[in-house]
Parts: C-alpha cells; structure tokens; sequence
C-alpha cells in the first residue's frame, strides 16, 4: 500500500515534495504587533504560498491516517516503517519551506532593523529541526 509519497505521479516523495515553493522569498514577511503589554510574532504568507504550505499539510495528514488504518489492518511493519518515513521527508520539506521563506524575510528584516537577537533564535529553531 502506496501513500500519497512515493508514486502520485510518477515522482518520488523526495522530487515533489521538495519541489522548490514559488517565490517563497517574496511571498512571506513577518510583523510584531504590540497589543496593550503583550508582544505578538506573526508572518503574512501571500496566499499562493499559505495554499502551497496548506496542500502539503492536507497531504501529510491523509498520510498520516493512512498510516493509523495499515496498524489497524495489521499491515506488514516495514511496509509501515517506509510510510512512517515518507511522512517525516514530507513534514521536513515542510519545515525547510517555511525556513527559507523566514530566513529571506523575517531574519532579514529584523537584522536590518538591528535585532541581532534573531540569529540566536533561528539557531535554536534549526536545533530542533534537525533532531
């Protein structure tokens, strides 16, 4: 049983979902917005990129239900361990999409405007995506 990873269209899972996002440099910016003694992060993705992450994430999750129906089924457990594996490469093309678009827009921006603060935040963040 073949998830939505390895054979949609003929690409592996690593080709589409790897797939390079359309101008994530440009379609992502992010804000602080100051509310009362509250201080709240946000990033304004264009919707063409919001629609791309969104897909994904539909994707991933059918994935992930597939996944739970092949244990209910008493499926094989290495054929479950390669779809376990497909949702992990997804979620991670997921997370870099989301990196770069913030590492070409927020980090930048908030450099520029002297948050050097940003770097050790990004290093923290990157940490935790590559456990």
């Amino acid at each position: 049983m073949v998830l939505h990873s390895e054979k949609d269209n003929g690409s592996t899972a690593g080709e589409t979902e790897n797939a390079p996002l359309a101008s994530a440099d440009a379609g992502t910016s992010c804000h602080t917005h100051t509310h009362d003694e509250d201080t709240e992060r946000r990033s304004h993705h264009s919707d063409k990129v919001k629609n791309n992450l969104i897909s994904r994430l539909n994707r991933i999750e059918g994935q992930i239900r597939g996944v739970k129906g092949m244990i209910d089924k008493d499926t094989y457990c290495d054929d479950v361990l390669n779809q376990i594996a497909a949702v992990q490469s997804a979620l991670n093309s997921v997370g870099k999409l989301l990196l770069e678009g913030h590492m070409k827009s927020c980090v930048i921006e908030r450099i520029q405007e002297g948050d050097t603060d940003v770097i050790d935040e990004l290093l923290v963040t990157v940490n935790k995506l590559m456990k």
